[in-house]
């Protein structure tokens, strides 16, 4: 049942019309199994005074491309509805016109565009009007018997409507039912969604609440567990054996979906997943559409089954049928858009958005971790729908055609246009090493800040976490992850690798970065202090680059790895045997990858810095002292000391090293491999060439 989350103590504190709209639209939308992300929208309407001072009638509607669960009160749109309520004696009115209309009814031109049903509320006579998509009505609405369903739950106090795309007709003939029925209190639309008004917002959303729960005590009372979605085939695979298999099969699919664009992907193995993907039915349910015509953009028409038998275990006999599903999707789909394409339109990547696994879960794909969630939420809704539908009839969706009318609709692009422009770095997953340190960290920054979803990775987890948080802070929940990892570890490498394939799919980026120093003379280095750089500045190097190889070969869509070398790469430091050869192991091993990584489109860069003292845990240690006694100054003189030996007489930061880091990354960079890059200020010791 949907909890009543209105608290009146809220709602009166409330001082404007338009934050109370807010405050409704938010609880309609913080519950999912109400209204869809991004979908649905709420309406006011309201007198106001113009620019000339007089009063105007103005309903105040939601803005295109917002989300009614996180939306504010700049995300409406106030409209003078003198100038649209004429509107409904038309006989039609396409798109086009409509959105060109309404641009001119706008109270302030600094508005968002005005939802794609906006007519809809403004042909209906109530003050507060509410349209959502709630998972028990659109069970009904998507019952081939919906409507004598709909008889019997709510007798003559509804309208039905027919599908028809939104619009001025559906709006017409909305208001038309809803005047021709005295005792209306809903309006449902077939294959869509509800539509409930009232004279204050609180009777507007509780007569929304009560609706639905009167729609999902029926479907309950007639359900039956044993018996749902024809009852189960399979058995789910424990929690362990489901997530190893799908550390294998992740970084595959990631690679077969991104021949277009690189894409995002994450799994859901929820007990409402697994229950749908072991049916008996969920093949031909899932085939037959989407459940809600707001899902198409997000979902595409159908998902991709994957018909295994997870007792088999049979991961080779998967990877084989996944590779072979994907390439059939992308047939079936390019034919769907060749017969029903119009001139204009430019096909969408031909790759599912939703691939079932029975016995695993599923797999969602999308251009970000958010957008992965996106498809992820908008399908767990579908398998609600299902649900209801299949206990109280058979489930129907929109037909081709028609799915395909909403999929490449101009007024719903419209909303995706409204997201901001991607980066260098949008759909790539960055793996840093030493990410908690000075030059980690604002690698981390740098490559977040364009785009890039980070892996934190350090020994240092307070450290990795802190980062980690920050970025989630600034650039969304899911932009990061941190995790704790000591380089030395082949099991705790791979360990992070798995993390990693499991939080986004696969990974892009590597900056291997983590490291230390010590410093002796040549005499007194201990067989302990030589072990110590070259496990943790060469076996380390090795068993992430290895390890991060095996998963960009697995994805076939290249990579790239930036290796973070020193001055000491090139440069015989003195008192510093162990250090400088560890350092010069690196940029070597860092040109062999490079030899093997370019039939592949793997690149392999280093960057050599010097004397990076800023957030640096090395420069904090006795390696600070020892430098020091090696030139033969006082620790406090050793940031000038380096900053006068260089020929630009300057200092070195970590962000001079984040930048040349992203350098190598993108691809301005994309016709260089196994190069090594200064950024040292020029010391003439240590220059390459």
């Amino acid at each position: 049942m949907v909890q009543n989350l209105w608290n009146e103590e809220k709602a009166n504190s409330i001082r404007s019309a338009l934050d109370e709209l807010v405050y409704r639209s938010n609880l309609l939308g913080c519950d999912r199994s109400v209204c869809n992300w991004g979908g649905g929208n709420t309406s006011m309407k309201t007198i106001e005074t113009d620019f000339r001072g007089r009063e105007v009638e103005v309903m105040w509607v939601k803005g295109s491309g917002s989300d009614l669960a996180t939306m504010k009160a700049h995300h409406f749109t106030g409209l003078r509805l003198a100038d649209i309520k004429p509107l409904i004696e038309r006989e039609e009115m396409t798109d086009e016109e409509m959105v060109e209309y309404l641009s001119h009814c706008m109270i302030d031109s600094r508005h968002p565009r005005p939802s794609i049903e906006t007519l809809l509320h403004a042909f209906l006579p109530f003050k507060h009007v509410d349209h959502t998509h709630p998972d028990a009505i659109i069970s009904i609405c998507c019952a081939d018997n919906g409507q004598e369903l709909a008889r019997e739950i709510y007798g003559d106090r509804f309208v039905w409507v027919p599908y028809i795309r939104p619009g001025f007709t559906l709006s017409k003939m909305i208001a038309e039912g809803v005047a021709n029925n005295p005792d209306a209190e809903l309006v449902l639309m077939e294959k869509h969604g509800l539509v409930v008004w009232g004279e204050t917002a609180q009777e507007s959303y509780e007569r929304t609440i009560s609706v639905i729960n009167e729609a999902e005590q029926y479907i309950q009372a007639q359900c039956n567990p044993s018996t749902l979605f024809g009852g189960q085939k399979y058995q789910s695979l424990s929690e362990e054996s489901g997530k190893g298999i799908l550390a294998k099969i992740m970084p595959v699919i990631r690679g077969l979906v991104s021949q277009e664009k690189q894409m995002i992907i994450t799994y859901d193995r929820g007990d409402d997943v697994l229950e749908f993907v072991n049916s008996r039915d969920a093949f031909k349910l899932s085939q037959i559409g989407a459940a809600c015509p707001d899902h198409l953009v997000h979902t595409k028409r159908k998902p991709l089954y994957i018909d295994w038998d997870p007792a088999t275990l049979d991961i080779e006999e998967l990877v084989k049928r996944i590779e072979t599903g994907i390439a059939h999707f992308k047939e079936e789909y390019q034919a769907y858009f060749e017969k029903n394409k119009v001139e204009g339109d430019r096909m969408f990547e031909p790759v599912p958005r939703i691939i079932l696994v029975p016995g695993i879960g599923m797999v969602n794909v999308g251009k970000s971790l958010a957008m992965a969630h996106v498809s992820g939420g908008l399908y767990q809704r579908a398998i609600a729908v299902m649900k209801g539908a299949t206990t109280v009839g058979n489930f129907v969706s929109l037909n081709e055609e028609e799915s395909y009318q909403i999929e490449y609709w101009p007024l719903e692009l419209y909303k995706l246009s409204l997201a901001p422009p991607e980066s260098e770095f949008s759909r790539k997953v960055a793996f840093v090493t030493g990410g908690a340190g000075g030059i980690g960290s604002a690698a981390c920054r740098r490559l977040a800040s364009d785009g890039a979803h980070v892996v934190v990775a350090d020994l240092n987890i307070e450290g990795a976490q802190k980062v980690a948080t920050e970025l989630n802070n600034k650039y969304g929940d899911g932009c990061a992850i941190a995790i704790r990892m000591d380089v030395t570890s082949e099991e705790q490498v791979q360990e992070a690798f798995i993390e990693t394939t499991l939080a986004y799919g696969g990974v892009d980026i590597i900056v291997n970065n983590a490291g230390l120093a010590t410093s002796s003379p040549f005499v007194e280095t201990s067989l302990k202090e030589w072990n110590l750089n070259i496990n943790v500045l060469g076996t380390g190097y090795f068993l992430v680059a290895r390890e991060a190889f095996k998963l960009m070969q697995t994805q076939g869509t290249g990579g790239n790895m930036v290796f973070v070398g020193s001055k000491n790469s090139i440069y015989a430091g003195k008192n510093a045997a162990a250090y400088s050869s560890a350092k010069a192991l690196e940029v070597h091993l860092a040109r062999c990858i490079a030899t093997e990584g370019g039939e592949l489109g793997i690149r392999v860069n280093s960057v050599l810095p010097d004397a990076v003292l800023q957030g640096s845990a090395i420069w904090d240690s006795k390696w600070k002292e020892e430098r020091a006694a090696a030139y033969g100054i006082e620790t406090n003189e050793l940031e000038e000391y380096y900053r006068k030996r260089t020929t630009l007489q300057v200092n070195i930061f970590p962000e001079d090293l984040a930048e040349a880091i992203a350098f190598f990354a993108s691809s301005r960079s994309e016709k260089t491999t196994g190069c090594m890059l200064t950024v040292d200020g020029g010391v003439p010791a240590a220059f390459t060439r």
